[in-house]
């Protein structure tokens, strides 16, 4: 019996870590202990228990409950059973956890509210399933490669997403908060565990606080021919992450460098468009990689960069400049900056292999490179910026 209740306890913090929780074996084991003193008369007080031991946020705290409900009563939200799950994994990358943060209720709230949850495949209080949500439709759009957006609506719709996206990104960097001696925010969940050998009891308080000096970032977007495609979709996304609550400069480049933050903060998006195409003279040309990070290096790396500071390069890495003359950017650039970010669409394309003599360049001297085809891999960005 105890073995099978602590399978079972495993699978619900494995199905909360799917879903944005930081939790393991450690807060597994806390959770059985706390259990095993049989102090909690019915489901409403474990519920209650195991919300305040396993959130560890607001918003973790905001959808515990129906989490919880999903795992163990295959209630409002439909599950899928291991293999639905794994063949899920194989078929698409796991969807980054800002995703649900961003879009209002009404737009999945119902979507999920109204998805029948399976019958006879391992739903229920002692089944097997894993609790994965099912996708809305705007799950699917998050997906879908933004090249083969076709009609004005789709993307209109995806330019809204991208810019909602990357506002939720900067407000959770800039709100995000790490453990301190003299913090002025409580931290739950290691109160909790400190005191677990004091019978539960706040005696000794934990705390955490938002950093002095948080993340800055540099983004440089290719607005050259081979990215026109994608292009619109990355100014929107760009244009959410400038903003108060985040230290952030934009840049765009094709044959030379333009510097469009001023303009992306423009409060109304149509103005903030229209200085852009009077300013971005040259769109959707050719590509100069390396004359234009050797224009930003001369003008404006030292006053932009320092050791807090991430750049992002979002560009398929084509270049009519020689591979040599990028090396040298590259480098200088990595000299000021803390992380260099290549963000690359074509690396979501099947049997791509970044073999351009510029890209392949390039991987020497990036800390992350990943895909930007679609709203879920612009999405994803910010599990690697947190770990900052």
């Amino acid at each position: 019996m105890i073995v099978g209740a602590a399978a079972r306890m495993s699978g619900f913090t494995a199905h909360l870590r799917r879903h944005g929780f930081t939790v393991g074996p450690a807060e597994t084991k806390l959770v059985l202990s706390v259990l095993a003193a049989e102090e909690f008369p019915d489901v409403a007080t474990v519920r209650l228990g195991l919300k305040t031991l396993l959130s560890g946020n607001r918003d973790q705290w905001a959808h515990f409950d129906d989490l919880f409900d999903a795992f163990w009563f295959g209630r409002g939200l439909r599950a899928v059973t291991p293999a639905q799950a794994e063949a899920g994994v194989r078929n698409r990358n796991p969807q980054p956890e800002i995703w649900d943060k961003v879009l209002p209720r009404e737009e999945t709230g119902s979507a999920m509210g109204r998805a029948e949850h399976s019958q006879g495949n391992g739903v229920g209080p002692n089944a097997r399933g894993t609790g994965r949500l099912i996708a809305s439709r705007n799950d699917a759009l998050s997906r879908t490669d933004l090249r083969t957006l076709t009609t004005p609506e789709e993307a209109v719709e995806a330019e809204r997403i991208a810019e909602r996206l990357a506002r939720a990104i900067r407000y959770r960097l800039s709100r995000r908060r790490t453990p301190a001696r003299r913090g002025e925010t409580i931290d739950i969940r290691r109160t909790i565990r400190r005191n677990l050998s004091r019978g539960g009891e706040p005696i000794e308080l934990r705390r955490k606080h938002r950093p002095e000096r948080p993340v800055k970032l540099v983004m440089l977007l290719d607005a050259s021919g081979s990215m026109e495609v994608y292009s619109r979709y990355f100014i929107s996304f760009v244009r959410g992450l400038i903003g108060r609550w985040l230290h952030a400069d934009a840049f765009l480049f094709h044959t030379r460098l333009v510097h469009i933050a001023d303009a992306l903060r423009e409060r109304h998006p149509g103005v903030a468009m229209a200085r852009l195409s009077l300013m971005a003279d040259g769109f959707g040309g050719g590509t100069r990689i390396a004359t234009a990070l050797k224009t930003f290096n001369d003008r404006y790396a030292k006053e932009t960069l320092d050791q807090r500071t991430v750049v992002i390069v979002m560009s398929d890495g084509y270049d009519t400049d020689s591979p040599e003359a990028l090396a040298v950017e590259l480098r200088r650039l990595k000299r000021r900056a803390h992380r260099l970010v290549w963000l690359n669409p074509l690396l979501g394309w099947k049997n791509y292999e970044p073999v351009a003599r510029a890209m392949s360049v390039a991987l020497d001297y990036v800390d992350y490179f990943a895909p930007a085809h679609s709203l879920a891999s612009l999405a994803a960005l910010e599990g690697e910026l947190a770990r900052l």
